[in-house]
């Protein structure tokens, strides 16, 4: 599975209200990242994801948070499947091994903490 991320790295306007759902589209064949708010100690993305698209494994140093916010996925955290739907959320650990099976299009927000105590 061939990943085309295509990140949109302006922040979201401040003091103003956002249908997050709304604000990033679904791309053919692609996954669409855009920046909500990105800082040194930690960044919030919304994602799209078109069938059969999704992301290949991967470890971070920091704990990150990923809610479905339309649709469904599969993230496998330590070969460990876990189905999301609409409205769920998951913590993946720091440094667990990692990935996003595709299960139709679907949209997320990642949110990312760092600190320093990794």
């Amino acid at each position: 599975m061939e990943n085309k991320v295509h990140p949109e790295n302006s922040e979201l306007e401040k003091s103003r209200s956002h249908i997050i759902v709304e604000i990033i589209e679904y791309v053919s064949n692609s996954v669409v990242s855009k920046t909500i708010i990105k800082k040194s100690t930690g960044n919030i993305s919304v994602m799209s994801f078109d069938s059969g698209e999704g992301l290949t494994e991967k470890t971070s140093p920091f704990d990150s948070f990923a809610q479905i916010i339309e649709g469904r996925a599969d993230i496998v955290i330590e070969n460990s499947s876990h189905l999301l739907e609409t409205g769920m959320g998951i913590i993946i650990p720091a440094h667990a091994p990692n990935y996003i099976k595709p299960n139709g299009r679907f949209k997320m927000i990642l949110t990312i903490i760092k600190s320093g105590y990794e």
